[in-house]
């Protein structure tokens, strides 16, 4: 599919491309990138996946930036300049980016060729990730007329899809889908009461690494600690991990140092790694786009892996509730956004286009609500156009002073290193007295000819003495306020919107217990279809495919007994039953079928015997 996708993008042609986990889709927008003149945008609202790709695109020779809320001022405006005086060919930014006029204003003086959205899914309301910031995309056309547009998702319904081409204002729809089958991989679904014995039958059944998805983060490091224990190597991945230990973890994974990573659902996103051989759910996913999305990170060299999903008699229920208590109230919702202000300190009437990070463990710690309840809120109030949690980014250290000038003289402690230090920091930016701004601390180490560590501590000594206003460097989620802080009373949230997005949270969870339960049809095939692939053929490796052939060679030999044994003797069906080493209901249905094609027959007296 890479190939039609480049073609029609080339040819000029706005396209919505449909390409499973894995698939390939950066290199559907990095040829045509770099075979024409002019400037590619990719938008995405993953602040790490930019990183990495504007990193790999670089160690290749590839001139590409990123521009997201992480960067200094003066960083933007440099990079900025650069895609529209430079050579820059791939410029990486999220959806809030381009709301703002100082974009918009430069945009119109860029060469833009293409126009990529990635995650296109979350520009519809029917979508399972709704974004209210990817609705502005479409405004860009504007400026940029002759841009063309791709889209991309690898989890779109038919309804998501013709949602995604109308609001990003295709002349025509046009979609190109790659088959969502994965062939070498073996989707498997066990109901066991005791989850944690049935995970180590399949760790010591398969060999090679892999992924234990698990719902929260106590359970990944219970787990993981216990694997470690039952001598599985093992490590634990989650939000709640320093960044450096995150990455630590996730390399010693990808360099075959740890066997199986437990994770929680932050862990997989850009993950380049081929042969995985197992992910494993050791709790329900809420969707099948989540999953399929989560499960499909296994086999992506080809080779037979596999996707396995354990539950028990309690996760379905027990999941089914927490989702439904999980939907705050109106009202409540009111009271979450009032208390997420008052949390970062925003006064009425402020704040309008501002971004704040923003610890959502922390405030639901402070403010005693339930994190996936707060999730929910914030989800209907990004809806309503309020305000928009973005992803996780790496924040700067932000200071300003709050002393003059001259009053810097009468600083002694920390010696002839805070004397170097302040030197550094004067020289190096401007407008600190009046105004908070971000800086490098290893930069300023660097020129000051000091460690890194030296200048963390005697920034902190400046900032308990009053002298400066001091954000050390951190890593979280921003909330970004679309318009200013309103009064609680003056917060409106639609109730068609509210209403829409329960019946879907609970809509697409029921079609993921139909997923989990279903015990005849082809997993794979349910999958597709969800999908869109109306023609999807059973794949013959899922659990229920490798049944029914069991169950079918089972027939034949049953078939074969039935009739060796009537051959010597009348008997009924107890007495076959009896003397058969197979199901009861499995003899029972290849007698009915006997008797249906006159093969054999029941005397008046109960007894089978063969026809003829």
């Amino acid at each position: 599919m890479q190939r039609e996708i480049i073609e029609s993008l080339l040819a000029g042609r706005d396209t919505l491309a449909l390409m499973p986990t894995g698939g390939g889709k950066s290199l559907t927008f990095q040829v045509p990138a770099l075979a024409v003149e002019g400037l590619t945008i990719v938008i995405t609202p993953l602040i790490a996946l930019m990183k990495d790709q504007v990193d790999g695109l670089r160690r290749r020779g590839i001139s590409a930036v990123a521009v997201h809320s992480g960067m200094d001022p003066h960083r933007i405006e440099l990079t900025l300049d650069n895609c529209t005086f430079g050579d820059v060919k791939l410029l990486y930014l999220s959806p809030e980016r381009l709301a703002t006029d100082a974009f918009r204003l430069r945009l119109k003086r860029m060469n833009v060729s293409h126009i990529v959205v990635d995650e296109a899914h979350c520009i519809s309301q029917w979508g399972y990730d709704f974004r209210p910031s990817y609705l502005n995309i479409a405004q860009i056309r504007d400026i940029v007329p002759n841009a063309t547009f791709l889209a991309l998702t690898a989890s779109a319904t038919e309804v998501v899809a013709k949602d995604i081409m109308s609001h990003l204002r295709f002349a025509e729809e046009h979609v190109l889908m790659a088959s969502f089958a994965r062939p070498n991989l073996s989707y498997v679904v066990r109901k066991d009461g005791n989850k944690y014995d049935q995970l180590m039958r399949v760790l010591r059944g398969v060999e090679g690494s892999g992924i234990v998805y698990a719902q929260t983060r106590d359970m990944c490091e219970d787990l993981s600690r216990a694997l470690t224990k039952d001598g599985i190597s093992a490590t634990f991945y989650h939000a709640g991990l320093p960044v450096v230990e995150r990455s630590i973890r996730q390399d010693e994974w990808q360099t075959n140092k740890v066997r199986v990573m437990v994770a929680t659902n932050a862990f997989g996103m850009g993950i380049d790694k081929g042969n995985v051989r197992f992910v494993i759910h050791y709790t329900m996913c809420d969707t099948l786009e989540a999953y399929y999305q989560e499960a499909g990170r296994a086999g992506r060299d080809g080779e037979r892996s596999y996707a396995m999903l354990i539950y028990d008699d309690n996760d379905i229920s027990i999941r089914r509730r927490i989702l439904e208590s999980e939907f705050p109230p109106i009202d409540e919702v009111k009271r979450i956004y009032e208390r997420i202000a008052n949390y970062l300190q925003i006064p009425i009437g402020d704040a309008a286009g501002a971004s704040f990070a923003f610890n959502i463990h922390d405030f639901c710690m402070r403010e005693r609500i339930f994190v996936n309840r707060v999730r929910s809120a914030i989800a209907l109030l990004e809806q309503n156009g309020y305000i928009t949690l973005t992803d996780e980014h790496d924040d700067p250290a932000k200071m300003m002073f709050e002393c003059s000038r001259d009053a810097l003289y009468s600083v002694h402690a920390g010696g002839n290193d805070m004397d170097l230090l302040l030197r550094t920091i004067l020289r190096k930016y401007d407008g600190l007295f009046t105004r908070f701004r971000s800086i490098n601390e290893l930069e300023i180490a660097a020129e000051a000819g000091l460690k890194y560590e030296r200048v963390h501590e005697l920034m902190k000594v400046l900032w308990r003495m009053k002298v400066i206003r001091y954000i050390p460097a951190n890593t979280s989620p921003m909330i970004y306020f679309n318009i200013e802080r309103l009064p609680t009373k003056d917060i409106y949230i639609a109730p068609e919107t509210y209403q829409l997005r329960r019946e879907l949270i609970l809509e697409r969870y029921n079609n993921m217990i139909q997923y989990v339960t279903n015990v005849d049809q082809c997993r794979s095939q349910i999958i597709e279809r969800y999908f869109g692939d109306r023609d999807a053929k059973p794949c013959g490796v899922c659990d229920i495919c490798l049944r029914k052939r069991r169950s079918k060679r089972d027939n034949v030999s049953i078939k074969e007994c039935v009739l060796r044994l009537l051959q010597d003797e009348e008997l009924d069906i107890k007495e076959l039953v009896a003397r058969l080493d197979f199901d009861s209901e499995q003899i029972v249905e290849v007698v009915n079928e006997l008797v249906t094609y006159d093969k054999i027959y029941m005397s008046k007296y109960g007894k089978l015997k063969i026809n003829g």
